[in-house]
């Protein structure tokens, strides 16, 4: 597996930050970009999860019982030290009265929370919704992998996606649409298991089907058309398909676009996405998405004392928003983050693995003809998973 492959994904990590961080400190009510930028999120996470654990599973010495226990530590030490360091911060100081809220978001229910109440408070962690939408999905997700039979996996993906896509038309008997609508789990599994779904066709071949090659164009207009849409007022049924599609249609484009980087994107874009600064802030971006509300709300705490208007949004809080939480999430990664990671290494998902076969990106006369160990592959790509 070529690093320019894993580069190209932690740059579309950079891509899908950036969205939520234009949405959170820049635009205007109604702005839809850091929604989109989430979902591409859960099509990587998908993707990246699912691969490692059918890698883990075609090993010639898998036991399941021990990659499913190295799965869920790993996850932890890569996901809970920041995030209970930010609850206990916000905990401590009571950061916007969300002290009450705290024993939901540190069970990961905060996406019940907000769907409950339908209302963002306390705003400060509001976007722990996908976090812990992304979380239940690491609980259920790799039984599904590591023990249903390998024939039904695909079908199984399939079923899921149909059944989210399905819950969508639940809403015209509920009336007036709510945040439930939209943080519920199965709101948000069609993208997860999609990325999942790329990973099993992956696994087997990189050709994209007909069907793919012939409607991501159309449908990635139909998806800029539709996200605006939403941004326009208009009735209750009309907001209701507009919804729909918006959501629908850009999944396709998100899982082409995920498969094509990580299969190794040629041209300007994919030479962009490698660019050291873009690598490297893909690489935090799961800091910079789990700082950078709790940052907005310090630096608008501190408007007496910066020279700028960082209370609205616009370009003076993007620029001191965006660059307070870079530095932040950096920090975070050197000092905590990485050195809990190394802890990974006594974890592994295969005890002493060689793989049987190679993984299907890579050519026979790459492997040379031998078994390839990719213990090494499945390190970084675990690393850099969020």
């Amino acid at each position: 597996m070529s690093y320019a492959r894993e580069r190209q994904l932690d740059g579309l990590r950079t891509f899908a930050v950036s969205m939520v961080l234009y949405d959170h400190f820049w635009a205007g009510e109604g702005s839809v970009l850091g929604h989109l930028g989430v979902r591409l999120f859960f099509v990587l996470s998908g993707f990246l999860i699912t691969r490692l654990l059918l890698e883990s599973r075609s090993a010639t010495q898998y036991e399941p019982g021990n990659t499913l226990k190295s799965f869920y530590i790993r996850r932890a030490l890569r996901i809970f030290p920041p995030y209970f360091a930010i609850l206990g911060f916000v905990w401590l100081i009571n950061l916007e009265g969300a002290r009450g809220s705290l024993k939901w978001h540190a069970l990961y229910l905060s996406n019940f929370w907000y769907a409950l109440r339908d209302e963002w408070t306390p705003w400060v962690l509001c976007h722990t919704w996908s976090l812990s939408i992304e979380e239940q999905f690491y609980i259920v997700w790799p039984l599904v992998i590591l023990f249903a039979p390998r024939r039904l996996i695909a079908p199984i993906c399939i079923a899921v996606i149909t059944f989210s896509l399905g819950y969508r038309f639940y809403w015209p008997l509920t009336g007036t649409p709510s945040l439930a609508r939209d943080l519920l789990p199965p709101a948000s599994m069609d993208a997860l298991v999609a990325g999942a779904l790329l990973a099993v066709y992956r696994s087997s071949t990189e050709a994209w089907p007909q069907w793919i090659r012939l409607s991501w164009a159309p449908l990635t207009a139909a998806a800029v058309i539709l996200l605006w849409l939403r941004s326009i007022s208009m009735t209750p049924a009309l907001e209701w398909l507009t919804w729909i599609g918006s959501e629908v249609s850009p999944l396709v484009p998100l899982v082409m676009l995920v498969g094509c980087c990580s299969a190794g994107l040629r041209g300007a874009f994919g030479r962009l996405l490698e660019l050291p600064p873009v690598v490297a802030v893909g690489r935090v971006s799961y800091g910079v998405y789990l700082f950078h509300p709790i940052v907005l709300s310090l630096i608008v705490k501190a408007q007496p004392f910066i020279p700028v208007n960082v209370s609205e949004q616009g370009p003076w809080r993007f620029m001191i928003g965006t660059t307070a939480t870079l530095l932040v999430a950096s920090i975070s990664w050197l000092a905590f983050e990485k050195p809990l990671n190394q802890f990974k290494r006594y974890f592994p998902y295969v005890r002493s693995g060689r793989v049987a076969s190679p993984p299907s990106s890579m050519k026979p006369s790459e492997a040379g003809g031998r078994e390839y160990d990719t213990s090494a592959y499945r390190r970084i790509s675990d690393e850099r998973a969020s």
